[in-house]
């Protein structure tokens, strides 16, 4: 396999919301990512974005379900379709329950308090918690407590 591009991790994920320059100054503030790239269209949303997240990225822009296709698809916020999600994103962070906290404090609706995933001695626990973002998008947080024996 060839290695990815510079500056690209192998795999990134796109979120849609329906104010997406609401939704970046949400995720820096409350999750801690960083804004990399924000291109706007000509009347002002959010054409593309590129936010880090250590070694991660994430690409956020507008969709609504009364914005136009994009790919021949509908593009939308968790918002427009009833609170669905199709994806749930999964970070590590250095420590999980100051990251709770804060997440908690901006706004977020955490849906599953810091708690400890232990898969046995021959795989790993995680200590991770459950939220939600401005327009629904499920996230998870973990923080790695036991490597495989």
């Amino acid at each position: 396999m060839k290695p990815s591009p510079p500056g690209w991790p192998r795999i990134a994920s796109s979120l849609f919301y329906q104010d997406a320059h609401a939704a970046i100054a949400w995720l820096v503030q409350a999750f801690g990512f960083s804004v990399e790239l924000k291109v706007e269209s000509p009347e002002g949303s959010v054409l593309h974005s590129q936010l880090r997240f250590g070694d991660g990225l994430i690409m956020v822009s507008e969709g609504r379900g009364d914005r136009a296709r994009r790919f021949g698809l509908p593009l939308c916020s968790p918002l427009d379709c009833k609170g669905a999600n199709t994806q749930a994103l999964m970070l590590y962070v250095d420590d999980v329950l100051a990251h709770c906290a804060h997440a908690r404090a901006a706004g977020a609706r955490i849906v599953l308090e810091p708690v400890l995933q232990d898969y046995g001695p021959e795989y790993w626990a995680d200590r991770c918690y459950g939220a939600l973002d401005l327009d629904g998008h499920l996230w998870w947080f973990c923080e790695r407590v036991r490597n495989p024996a």
